[in-house]
């Protein structure tokens, strides 16, 4: 039956543009990719506007210059220990769904639910608010209008882009490059500026001690490996390489070094000219090491820089969120508003709208907290890593569900480092709930008003079944 159909399926015929995936179709993605290829996109999918915001963030939660640079030391590793957990069962289970498809799984379909509930309310549009934030703090730079200036070009960003998006206007492949240039061309900058030009008087401000500061190392990695996210999105390229799955275990091992050692040189460069105090206080802290190298010139280019790549992944996000929303409400009777389709726009209207709604209620929380940035960081890490926990643990369940499926690509060390994943996938669940605020409670109570519905889902199902579904108007 059609309203059956699965959310990753509706996924493969909306997320694939210029592609009309019949169900029993063979076709699979062709090898296209050069290793060259794979690693400039998964770099590209890391190294996005975080790195200009959360150093300040990081610094604020270690007690040292070294234990700040090791804090981005273990992110490395602990990214590529997911990364080899990713690989496995992105090459034995290879599916556009990602994460909703293994916990499906794994699991079954009412804890695949839960993943896009929290999908919806929590994960994509939290990042969507942490990008408009990251935006707000660079504008109020350039130019201020008072104390909640910060806030207030949070939502006009997050009603531009999603009115944009609503009339169906997309950013194309060459804007896209052109953004993705300015935005290498600011980490440069940055990295001139910090090691070439940073003033004489800079360089005692290193062994500063952060005193007056309390450290959490917990918290530190909170931040730091939402700075790495993407490298599990990322790995759903190894059947499109030209080695092979098998190339994939090479091309991540690379890519995650060179992320590592870019954001390593960054930080040294904060380091070089603020300091580990200068950095904790920064709510910019690329704005300021531009303030001290080349005046106030500098905070504008910066400024600049990274509010066009902020823009560029928050344009992203919206654009792939609305449409896993969207296939929700064709999964689920329950949200069926979301699963309209304007044909004229070729858009999700309802779905962009909702998407919307709920980015903005969350800036409104960052403003309530007055800590926007960090209370929406609070709000998403709880429940993402979560999971990632789970993911974790299907990989086992998986092993014993399916012990005959060839496995292109095995975890090394099994069972030790998924193991390893799911301890530290578990540890900073636990940092982020007990070493933050409001924010990671909120965040909760989102995710259990997510499990209260799904309990009620099978009645609700049942009294929506009397209608006509949303497949049969829109197929």
């Amino acid at each position: 039956m059609q309203e059956k159909q699965s959310l990753t399926e509706t996924e493969k015929q909306q997320e694939v543009a210029g592609n009309k995936l019949s169900e029993g179709s063979g076709d699979e993605p062709k090898a296209t990719l050069s290793m060259i290829d794979a690693i400039a996109v998964i770099v590209g999918i890391v190294v996005g506007a975080g790195i200009f915001r959360t150093p300040s963030l990081v610094a604020a939660n270690t007690e040292s210059s070294t234990w700040f640079l090791l804090t981005w030391l273990m992110g490395g590793a602990v990214s590529f220990i997911g990364a080899l957990c990713y690989a496995e069962l992105t090459t034995t289970y290879p599916h556009t769904g990602g994460d909703y498809h293994f916990l499906k799984q794994a699991f079954g379909r009412r804890l695949s639910f839960l993943f896009a509930w929290a999908r919806m309310s929590v994960i994509q549009t939290g990042s969507i608010a942490l990008l408009a934030f990251i935006i707000g703090d660079y504008l109020a730079q350039i130019y201020s209008m008072g104390e909640y200036t910060s806030a207030l070009y949070a939502v006009l960003v997050v009603v531009a882009l999603t009115g944009i998006n609503i009339l169906g206007v997309s950013v194309g492949t060459g804007a896209q490059k052109l953004l993705i240039a300015l935005e290498v061309l600011g980490i440069l900058i940055i990295l001139l500026a910090g090691f070439f030009f940073a003033p004489a008087e800079a360089a005692t401000a290193v062994a500063a001690p952060a005193s007056e500061q309390s450290s959490s190392l917990g918290l530190a990695m909170v931040f730091v490996l939402l700075t790495f996210g993407g490298w599990n999105e990322a790995a759903y390229i190894s059947a499109e390489l030209k080695s092979g799955s098998r190339g994939m275990v090479k091309v991540l091992l690379l890519s995650i070094l060179i992320i590592t050692s870019i954001y390593v040189l960054i930080n040294l460069a904060f380091l070089n000219v603020l300091g580990l105090n200068g950095i904790a206080a920064s709510d910019a802290v690329a704005g300021d090491l531009m303030r001290y190298t080349f005046g106030e010139g500098g905070v504008v280019l910066i400024g600049l820089i990274v509010t066009i790549a902020a823009l560029t992944s928050a344009n992203a996000t919206i654009f792939t969120g609305a449409r896993t929303n969207y296939a929700l409400g064709r999964d689920f009777r329950i949200f069926s508003a979301l699963g309209k389709w304007n044909s004229q726009t070729s858009s999700p209207a309802n779905a962009f709208m909702v998407q919307g709604g709920i980015a903005l209620a969350l800036i409104g929380l960052g403003i309530f907290t007055r800590n926007g940035f960090e209370t929406i960081v609070e709000y998403t890490a709880p429940v993402f890593w979560l999971f990632l926990f789970l993911i974790g643990i299907a990989l086992f369940v998986l092993r014993r569900k399916n012990p005959q499926l060839e496995r292109p690509f095995s975890v090394p060390l099994y069972p030790i480092t998924p193991i390893i994943f799911c301890l530290t996938s578990a540890y900073l669940f636990y940092s982020s709930l007990v070493y933050t605020g409001l924010g990671a409670l909120v965040g909760v109570a989102v995710l259990l008003v997510g499990a209260l519905l799904l309990l009620a889902l099978p009645k609700l199902d049942k009294k929506l079944s009397v209608k006509p579904t949303i497949n049969k108007a829109n197929s």
